[in-house]
């Protein structure tokens, strides 16, 4: 049994997160060991160069004694129910009065000075937390973006100190272990079934999303999802929908026969101006003016931004257009909800039929609700990955499926049964750590068979 010294805070985890918390607690001058339960975590070799007087534990949890730690700090990646840190989460910190393990978030809420904006969802949060900060700097704002996209938190505070607004993508990892944030302006945008293997089931999915609430000034919600709406008391609240707005809500309504989103009454941008596209995408950018207007940006340069805004990588981005058919990777969606935002925001404006690439890990959720929308738009569904099959028993009652080995089968059988108007895309509704190292070696091995194939075809057209 590995015992912890008394008064010495034990860090968990010795990935991206953990490390950032570890270079926070020697800023801070705190004493501190670490823990990681893989044999050998990658780059231990250089994190022991660089805190040559930091004990390293590697190995099972159970086999460490929390007794005496000040306080033990998880990293998003390991789930607090796992073996050996049972009741840690119940115990309280005798000098914080916090429970005894928080997360980096929650040293991130202790040490920061400036306003903090949030954003968390199933679905799209990167894309409204970078379409944030680009409003922004338009609007005159020094802020610092990052959290689970991008930079650690705790590393913005040291990159970052002057920093007027710190912009945060907050994951239902981080906000488990988060007791309190106390945000300017927070939003959720959407919730769907994903990391049900970690949270047990939607009710433990949803009461970690919900602690984005806590102490907040502002939140941003989605009128058409009363599962984003806080449980706890906020004392001002916005919110967007996919349909014309009542009252001061934010929404999407026929302007001149023009499709514009609104504030209220107010036109803001017209749909057909903005570089990015879909209806789901338009509701992003919705709920980032929300957001914006909460935190005081002028409306000016906030649409300004959104008009240039071209989205991020993986996230219905077209690569190309070969033959009249549109190739689109939206690697990025990991679930059944992006998926589904993908499919519904792509053959609205599709002239022939839909051509699905899906699989991978699908984390225990229900695919069926894809089913729906495919049969009226699909021609078929190509299925790769570890829970191909379970997919094809939710959706070969609605539309052909084909089973095949990996992506790039798929995209070979896509190339053959494509025809003029369609549209390949790629939205897996699954993880990808069966077969690649995450959704974006996903994409980029997508978009290099794509290019690939438009060179050869010497084809001119959109998306290159």
């Amino acid at each position: 049994m590995v015992r912890v010294a008394n008064g010495v805070t034990v860090v968990i985890g010795l990935g991206v997160s953990g490390q950032a918390i570890c270079r926070h607690l020697a800023r801070q001058g705190r004493p501190f060991v670490v823990a990681d339960t893989r044999s050998e975590p990658p780059d231990l070799d250089l994190f022991q160069v660089q805190y040559p007087n930091v004990e390293v534990y590697c190995g099972p949890l159970n086999e460490v004694d929390f007794t005496n730690a000040y306080e033990v700090v998880l990293s998003p990646g390991v789930d607090p129910r796992s073996p050996g840190l049972e009741g840690l989460l119940e115990r309280k910190n005798a000098a914080t009065g916090e429970p005894m393990l928080v997360g980096e978030i929650a040293l991130f809420a202790r040490a920061v000075q400036a306003p903090v904006a949030a954003i968390t969802g199933s679905n799209a949060k990167s894309t409204v937390t970078t379409l944030l900060g680009e409003m922004a700097v338009a609007a005159g704002v020094k802020a610092a973006v990052g959290g689970n996209l991008g930079t650690p938190a705790l590393d913005l505070l040291a990159d970052y100190p002057d920093a007027e607004l710190y912009i945060l993508e907050l994951s239902s990892f981080q906000l488990e272990t988060t007791p309190y944030l106390g945000a300017k302006a927070v939003a959720f945008l959407n919730i769907c079934e994903d990391h049900l293997d970690r949270h047990g089931d939607m009710s433990g999915y949803l009461q970690a999303k919900q602690r984005i609430f806590w102490g907040a000034q502002s939140a941003v919600v989605n009128a058409d999802d009363s599962h984003t709406w806080p449980d706890t008391p906020v004392p001002h609240i916005e919110r967007f929908t996919a349909f014309s707005p009542t009252g001061n809500d934010w929404g999407l309504t026929e302007k001149h026969e023009k499709l514009t989103l609104v504030h209220g009454d107010a036109a803001l941008v017209r749909a057909e101006a903005l570089a990015i596209a879909g209806r789901h995408n338009y509701l992003n950018a919705l709920a980032a003016l929300a957001m914006g207007d909460a935190l005081g940006f002028a409306q000016r340069p906030m649409c300004q931004a959104l008009e240039r805004f071209k989205g991020l990588p993986h996230r219905s981005e077209v690569i190309a257009r070969i033959d009249d058919v549109v190739w689109v990777n939206d690697s990025k969606g990991t679930n059944v909800g992006a998926t589904l935002a993908a499919i519904q925001g792509i053959s609205a404006t599709l002239k022939g039929k839909l051509i699905l690439l899906a699989g991978g890990v699908g984390k225990g959720a229900d695919f069926t609700p894809l089913a729906s929308p495919l049969a009226t738009c699909a021609k078929t569904a190509l299925l790769f990955g570890a829970d191909a099959q379970r997919l094809a028993d939710a959706l070969s009652s609605s539309i052909p499926v084909h089973a095949v080995e990996n992506l790039t089968q798929a995209m070979e059988m896509a190339s053959e049964l494509a025809a003029p108007g369609d549209c390949v895309l790629l939205s897996p509704a699954c993880a990808s750590l069966d077969q690649f190292a995450n959704y974006q070696a996903r994409g980029e091995a997508f978009r290099h068979w794509v290019k690939q194939k438009y060179e050869a075809h010497h084809c001119s057209g959109a998306g290159l």
